[in-house]
């Protein structure tokens, strides 16, 4: 099911509406997924239904990606906001300390919301917040060379390109380590997303400062590094385990920075594990 809820953030201002467009299936403990920059919803396509057959799966997009608007004025897409946001999206669905589950930005969320306590568990693929300036500044870079590149590619060449494994290949495997087995809609649609993020200059600004340095304890903490990771490089997922000594670290074979495409079983797996 595919839904929006409008919610209420605080600002400088007062009270700001924020939309965010999320879709909804399975049944059990709730299931919050939240994507990367620049990507939407639909990445944690290849692991819903395995995870639907025990949990209530909430897929959202996040504001300024996907289908969700953009921040309204005076709000940043800062962690601060974005936590906020989150917060009000699940008091508004009645959504009492759901599990937590993101990549990359969104993996970073997921922890800041552990670590504010408003979620009951943790799983964090490949989470944005563990680098070093010069790791950041590299995946800054290539963050926004993919983005260039995406927005001067004419939309039939996209398509064309998209038709074939080795088409899907060179637009994808930045992210992907298998990107042959991602479906040729699935790779225009994300294109086309990374292309449309209204929001991905002021988050990718807002994440220049960003270090994630809690422990969280208290909550189960899942932190999974794929082996292939060409984005944010996997030695961050030992600083993760520094910094929260009592998470579970574990590594993804043959996975890239967006492992849910590479191996839907194995990622599905370490979040139910992760949420139990």
């Amino acid at each position: 099911m595919s839904a929006t809820v409008s919610v209420k953030v605080p600002s400088a201002t007062g009270p700001q509406p924020v939309t965010v467009s999320y879709a909804r299936a399975g049944r059990g403990e709730p299931l919050l997924l939240l994507h990367g920059i620049g990507h939407h919803r639909q990445a944690w396509d290849p692991v819903v239904d395995i995870l639907a057959t025990e949990r209530d799966v909430i897929a959202v997009d996040l504001p300024g990606f996907g289908a969700s608007p953009g921040l309204p004025e005076g709000l940043s897409y800062d962690l601060a906001t974005t936590t906020s946001v989150f917060g009000a999206f699940c008091e508004a669905l009645e959504l009492d300390r759901p599990h937590a589950a993101g990549n990359s930005l969104g993996g970073l969320l997921a922890l800041e919301l552990g670590r504010e306590q408003l979620v009951r568990s943790v799983t964090a693929l490949s989470p944005a917040g563990f680098w070093s300036d010069a790791e950041r500044r590299y995946a800054f870079g290539v963050l926004l060379a993919m983005r260039h590149i995406a927005r001067r590619l004419p939309l039939p060449l996209v398509e064309q390109l998209a038709r074939s494994a080795a088409g899907r290949t060179m637009l994808t495997s930045t992210i992907y380590a298998r990107p042959g087995r991602r479906s040729p809609e699935a790779v225009v649609a994300e294109t086309l997303a990374l292309v449309r993020a209204t929001g991905f200059d002021e988050t990718l600004r807002a994440g220049t400062a960003v270090q994630f340095t809690d422990d969280i304890p208290g909550l189960p903490v899942t932190v999974a590094w794929g082996t292939r990771d060409m984005i944010l490089v996997r030695r961050q997922g030992v600083r993760a385990k520094q910094i929260i000594p009592r998470a579970r670290l574990v590594r993804l074979p043959g996975c890239g920075h967006c492992p849910m495409n590479d191996d839907p079983a194995l990622v599905a797996r370490v979040i139910l594990d992760g949420s139990r």
